[in-house]
């Protein structure tokens, strides 16, 4: 039964992370990768490693998407101020 979990849990990472390469938009990005976060650290959890689950949660699902999202709001918005100015 903990094989089959495996297996599920790896091709859905598989899938995310293939999701996450395939999307063009960096907002779109940011929201898959945390979604792929989220997995890996089921994953991780799943190989009896919750410590480092933990570790991925924090930091794959919520820190890094964060940290994306803020760096494309603000290139955004300048992108904006500029169009302005001309």
């Amino acid at each position: 039964m903990a094989d089959a979990l495996i297996v599920v849990v790896l091709l859905l990472v598989a899938a995310s992370a293939t999701a996450a390469v395939a999307q063009r938009d960096p907002a779109r990005q940011a929201l898959v990768l945390s979604f792929l976060g989220t997995l890996l650290a089921a994953l991780f959890t799943v190989l009896q490693a919750p410590d480092v689950g933990l570790s991925q949660l924090a930091v794959g699902s919520a820190l890094t998407p964060l940290l994306i999202m803020l760096c494309v709001r603000k290139i955004r918005r300048r992108g904006r101020s500029k169009e302005d100015a001309r």
